[in-house]
């Protein structure tokens, strides 16, 4: 067993839990950590989206009773399955477009300058969320109607351009829909559970070749860290977003956008896919 190939997974498992639920994008932030530590060919880039799945799973722990109470009352609530149908609806535009024009938006768009372009121009819309006056419409979840799940699933495909952030897209496009920022940000939590599930699972069996059994504990070691590190992040996020605004994560992704372009410059990190 390769005791630093483990050791770069866990930093690779943190660095997916840290940042996948944050508006800065988790695409962008393993790009770069995988180039520092060697593990940017084939094999890795299957190990980038596998493990988000660890993620996803601190996502069903901490909202596992309410998970629980939707399950039960499927059958006989009309709210339960609202918020079902509403997740399902917002899930599928993202489907869609990544099986019809997933391959085209890879072999196009994984360039440094879109890559800088989408951290520098995410970061100035968050700046001009904050600032105007949004008018909120739905305070809760529950609240949301099928037509605002849909809206909220065509803004979430504008994270299939790199360094977009899936999050950041569906956090504050929800609250220019009008949603809270409470509720915004646990639909996103919501709608990351099939959307991160599929990309894994699809992820996985695509590329089955690469993979071998003797990958496995560099697999299970990155998916446990995701997980920890992710419960971590989304606890601090559900009590960081009732009382602060996202300026501050704008102005990161301002920050990572000149990275991602001095990087390139210099030829540090490899940015195409």
């Amino acid at each position: 067993m390769d005791l630093l190939l483990l050791i770069k997974a866990a930093i690779m498992g943190i660095v997916e839990g840290l940042t996948e639920f944050l508006p800065i994008s988790s695409t962008g932030h393993l790009i770069l950590a995988g180039a520092l530590l060697g593990m940017d060919d084939a094999k890795a880039k299957v190990f980038d989206i596998a493990i988000q799945t660890g993620a996803i799973f601190a996502v069903i722990l901490v909202y596992a009773e309410r998970l629980k109470k939707v399950a039960r009352e499927l059958p006989t609530h009309e709210q339960a399955r609202r918020f079902v149908i509403n997740v399902g609806i917002a899930f599928f535009p993202a489907v869609l477009l990544g099986l019809l024009f997933g391959k085209a938006i890879k072999a196009s768009l994984f360039t440094p300058t879109v890559v800088a372009t989408a951290f520098i121009v995410g970061g100035f819309i968050i700046l001009w969320a904050e600032r105007r006056q949004n008018v909120v419409r739905i305070e809760s979840v529950d609240d949301m109607s099928n037509w605002d799940a849909l809206k909220v699933g065509l803004v979430q495909c504008l994270a299939m351009i790199p360094g977009t952030s899936r999050s950041g897209a569906t956090i504050i496009g929800g609250m220019f829909l009008g949603l809270s920022r409470k509720a915004a940000t646990e639909f996103s939590f919501f709608l990351a559970i099939p959307t991160l599930i599929g990309a894994g699972a699809y992820s996985l069996y695509k590329e089955r070749a690469l993979l071998a059994w003797s990958d496995v504990p560099m697999f299970s070691v990155g998916l446990l860290f995701s997980f920890l590190s992710a419960w971590v992040c989304v606890r601090w996020l559900l009590r960081y977003v009732s009382t602060h605004s996202f300026v501050p994560f704008a102005w990161y992704r301002i920050a990572f956008g000149i990275v991602v372009l001095a990087t390139a410059h210099f030829g540090w990190v490899h940015w195409a896919d």
